[in-house]
């Protein structure tokens, strides 16, 4: 019997009025947390309502995936923000999702950046500290979720942030341990068989391939199965189904309860 444990994460929420992202229903059963999107980059408050109320119903911890204010752009492209802006940006989107998980009995436990935020707050220092301050001003029991070895990570534990660390399941990554851009080829990966058997090896051996042929070493506590890829649930639901028959227990990296 194996004692390895695991987060599955997917970023929700996404739809925009008549415009549908993935299928957030069926992902819910399947992950354990949902990094719920803000309206920033995508989804508009009845999406939000709908999603944390079907979170909350399946038990599934809730996170705010905070953006730039890009909805155009998918929260895809680069922002230059001021350091002031930026950190009323995140509580301005924290407060939006936390104040109505509240309504429907729940709350947000922790809080993953998206897109380009997320990218740039790996090596940028300045925005990175903008997004941690933010989020302990706002609510220092916040867990911040990043990739290893990120300025993300460095500046929520200087802000007294605790911290998680992320692998992708369906993303290549570069022999320092940063993902592939989606710019170039192969950097998505599309087979579920071959996405699950990294998974377990993760778990289980705390490494990855890289795209050189070479091993990264990651200690993930979430793994995060993008809900807006093509044939999502299907991979989702192999990667589970592959961690469970290896022994893996799926359970939320978050301290808090996903209802009050």
């Amino acid at each position: 019997m194996s004692d390895h444990h695991i987060d599955l994460n997917a970023d929700l929420g996404e739809s925009f009025g008549q415009w549908t992202m993935g299928d957030d229903a069926a992902m819910l059963d399947i992950v354990s947390s949902a990094n719920v999107a803000c309206a920033f980059h995508a989804g508009d408050p009845l999406v939000m309502l709908r999603t944390l109320e079907q979170a909350f119903s399946r038990q599934v911890t809730v996170g705010a995936h905070v953006a730039y204010r890009d909805l155009a752009g998918f929260g895809r492209r680069y922002i230059d923000y001021a350091p002031d802006e930026l950190r009323a940006d995140v509580l301005y989107q924290l407060a939006a999702l936390d104040g109505m998980a509240r309504t429907v009995g729940g709350e947000i436990s922790y809080v993953k950046p998206h897109g380009a935020l997320y990218n740039t707050a790996f090596g940028d220092e300045g925005q990175a500290r903008a997004v941690a301050e933010a989020v302990a001003s706002f609510d220092s029991g916040l867990v911040m979720l990043g990739l290893p070895g990120s300025q993300l990570l460095v500046q929520a534990e200087r802000a007294g942030l605790g911290t998680a660390v992320e692998a992708f399941a369906d993303r290549a990554y570069n022999s320092d341990g940063t993902l592939a851009s989606r710019r170039e080829p192969g950097s998505v990966l599309t087979d579920p068989a071959e996405v699950s058997r990294r998974m377990v090896r993760l778990v289980t051996g705390g490494a990855l391939t890289d795209r050189t042929g070479g091993e990264v070493r990651i200690d993930a506590a979430s793994i995060c199965t993008h809900g807006d890829s093509p044939g999502a649930v299907e991979m989702a639901r192999a990667v589970r189904a592959e961690l469970e028959s290896a022994g893996v227990t799926i359970g939320a990296f978050a301290g808090r309860s996903g209802t009050r």
